[in-house]
């Protein structure tokens, strides 16, 4: 298997977004969501992302926003992808001409994959765990067998979400065969509040696979 893209979400610190770097992250997320414990504001992300380099993608999650905090959100001038977990349609993903990942929340595989066809000019798709009425950032496992079915089934590179830590990331990443990895609370020690140890841990479970 190539190298598994790794992403590291929820990420409110400076410090943390450059430890994650360090350890091999190839993109890095700040939730634009006012709801969420890692929720951050605007006039905030250049700060957070202030010593990432170009090389790693800056991500901003958003969940059912409008244009305008979207666009208010790339222009601060440092964000370059975007990722959607809500009801968010195509037409919409894609009208900010910027790189994005929609998330699904899997009940099972052939939904899943319906849902993921819809979406054609997403730059990835990302898997998360379904649970009722939350948009993603349970913590909890999702199924991977069903995971390694939509990973067989899409023409495009499928991202893995939902309860992964260091002590499972490498067995889930051998069942479904994802093209990357993304996680949020697996590697910290409080909401928005990355841990080195858990971090460290996290990718060496990546780069035993």
């Amino acid at each position: 298997m190539s190298e598994v893209w790794t992403k590291i979400c929820g990420i409110t610190r400076s410090e943390d977004a450059q430890i994650a770097e360090e350890f091999g992250a190839r993109a890095l997320g700040v939730v634009c969501y006012e709801p969420s414990p890692r929720y951050v504001p605007t006039d905030r992300i250049g700060a957070v992302f202030a010593h990432v380099s170009n090389q790693t993608k800056r991500v901003a999650l958003f969940v059912n926003p409008s244009a305008g905090l979207v666009n208010s959100v790339l222009g601060s001038g440092v964000i370059d992808y975007l990722q959607f977990h809500g009801e968010e349609d195509e037409a919409f993903c894609a009208s900010f001409q910027v790189p994005y990942m929609k998330a699904l929340r899997v009940k099972d595989a052939a939904a899943a994959l319906e849902s993921a066809r819809a979406y054609g000019s997403a730059d990835r798709v990302l898997l998360d765990t379904y649970v009722p009425n939350v948009p993603g950032g349970t913590g909890k496992t999702m199924d991977w067998a069903q995971a390694a079915r939509v990973v067989a089934g899409l023409d495009k590179p499928v991202v893995l979400a939902g309860g992964l830590d260091g002590s499972n990331v490498g067995e889930a990443i051998r069942i479904a065969s994802p093209a990357g990895v993304d996680v949020s609370s697996g590697v910290e020690e409080s909401p928005g509040i990355k841990s080195v140890s858990k971090l460290k841990i996290f990718f060496n479970g990546v780069n035993r696979v």
